[in-house]
C-alpha cells in the first residue's frame, strides 16, 4: 500500500521499498583487550558518503579515563587533523540529587589538532562502561570539511549516568581514511566497536 493524499498518489509499494533513506552495510568489528588504541585504518574510502561507528561496553582500565578519538589523512601514519567542535552534555547522580543539562566550552577544539574528546571520566568499576555511536561524512571528499556527530551514554566514576553529544568538523580537503579511538590514560580493557557503511 502506498501513500495517497487527496486523491493523488505520494509514492506507491516500489518507492517504499526501496527509497527510503539508506542501509547499514557492515565493514569490520575490533575488539579490545587491554588495548592501547583502536584503529580503524581499512574500510574509510569513498565506497559510502557516510560512515557510522558503534561502540558497544567500552570499558577503561583506568578509573575516570577520558574516551577520545583523532582523524588521519595518511592512512594512520599520524592522527592530526585539525578540528573544531562543541561539546554539551547531560548527567544525574545514582541518588537524583545532582543534575543538569550544559554546554561545556573547556571540551572544545577550535582548530585544533589534539584529540577530540568524546566522553568524560569513565568509570572501571566491573558494571562502568559506556555506549553510543560516531558519524563521520564523506570522509573521502577533496572538496568540503569532515563533519562529525557523536553522541554517548556513559556510566561516570563517580557514579553519574552522563549523555555526551559532540559534533564538528575535520578542518580538512584531504581524504580521511583512519580513525582511532584512546583513552586518556591506560588501556581501553574490553569492549567493542563496529564500523558501517551507509548507503
Amino acid at each position: 500500500m502506498g501513500l495517497i493524499s487527496n486523491g493523488t498518489t505520494i509514492f506507491d509499494n516500489g518507492s517504499m521499498a526501496s527509497g527510503f533513506g539508506g542501509s547499514l552495510n557492515f565493514i569490520s568489528k575490533q575488539t579490545a583487550s587491554s588495548s592501547a588504541s583502536i584503529s580503524f585504518t581499512s574500510g574509510i574510502d569513498s565506497t559510502y558518503k557516510e560512515y557510522l561507528f558503534y561502540f558497544v561496553n567500552i570499558h577503561p582500565a583506568t578509573d575516570s579515563a577520558d574516551f577520545f578519538f583523532n582523524l588521519s589523512t595518511d592512512s594512520g601514519s599520524t592522527y592530526n587533523v585539525t578540528k573544531t567542535s562543541t561539546f554539551f552534555g547531560a548527567y544525574n547522580d545514582e541518588s537524583g540529587t545532582s543534575n543538569t543539562l550544559g554546554y561545556f566550552s573547556a571540551e572544545d577544539l577550535a582548530q585544533s589538532t589534539s584529540d577530540q574528546k568524546l566522553f568524560n571520566d569513565l568509570g572501571n568499576g566491573n558494571d562502568e562502561t559506556l555506549s553510543g555511536s560516531l558519524h563521520l561524512f564523506n570522509p573521502s571528499s577533496t572538496t568540503f570539511v569532515k563533519h562529525f556527530i557523536s553522541n554517548i551514554h556513559g556510566y561516570n566514576g563517580g557514579n553519574f549516568a552522563i549523555n555526551s553529544f559532540i559534533a564538528g568538523y575535520g578542518n580538512t580537503t584531504s581524504s580521511i581514511d583512519a580513525v582511532k579511538f584512546v583513552m586518556s590514560s591506560g588501556n581501553i580493557d574490553s569492549g567493542d566497536i563496529l564500523l558501517y557503511g551507509i548507503a
